[in-house]
């Protein structure tokens, strides 16, 4: 791999390959993961946004001569399995917070049309004041005050196994073909026990075994 100017390697398997993996939120890190990426990483699991930054790497990979069908997509969010959906959006309300922050530099640096990002994304952030690094990646943090509902329930996935089902289905839908699941919550063990009982033997394609 080539990085300012170095050759960078490990000695060891001077044979192997390391995939890149690039995440992102604005365009022009979306550009630089078509451009030059072998994967995507989506930090939140809203359908809407989805759709628009996988089509938005994959111009971008176009555009630069590949063949956007070769890059990986993975979505990573927060993952709460329960019915009691107040509770699960109180504790996954931290990563609105911490999306807000990113989505914060976007529009300090591309200004108010955030560089096509779409308004899905950029407009609940308007009361957001700031944010605390001390609380990052915590439930209860005390910065997320202008964090909704709605966009929990949309950059998250809660609810019971039926629900993280239909979204993860949704997503693979649009083009996610990997996923990764944040726990920072007190479910922790619950939820990682629904994923593996109820939710990924009803999404993970089912294949013959074979001599």
């Amino acid at each position: 791999m080539q990085y300012k100017g170095n050759t960078l390697r490990f000695p060891w398997n001077p044979s192997s390959r390391l995939d890149i993996w690039v995440a992102g939120y604005g365009p022009r890190a979306l550009a630089t993961a078509g451009e030059v990426g072998d994967g995507f990483i989506l930090q939140l699991a809203d359908p809407t946004i989805t759709e628009w930054s996988i089509k938005t790497v994959r111009d971008a990979a176009a555009a630069a001569g590949r063949d956007p069908g070769e890059l990986k997509i993975c979505v990573a969010a927060p993952a709460y399995v329960s019915d009691d959906l107040a509770h699960a959006r109180e504790q996954c309300r931290w990563f609105g917070g911490m999306v807000g922050n990113h989505v914060a530099d976007i529009l300090r640096h591309h200004g108010p049309d955030a560089g096509g990002v779409p308004a899905a994304l950029t407009d609940y952030i308007t009361g957001r004041e700031g944010y605390d690094y001390n609380e990052h990646g915590r439930a209860g943090n005390v910065h997320t005050e202008f964090v909704s509902d709605e966009i929990v329930e949309r950059f998250c996935i809660i609810g019971p196994p039926e629900t993280q089902i239909a979204r993860l289905t949704e997503l693979a839908d649009l083009g996610a073909g990997h996923f990764g699941l944040y726990l920072q919550h007190d479910a922790q063990d619950a939820t990682l026990a629904a994923f593996g009982t109820e939710v990924i033997p009803s999404v993970n394609e089912h294949l013959l075994a074979r001599t």
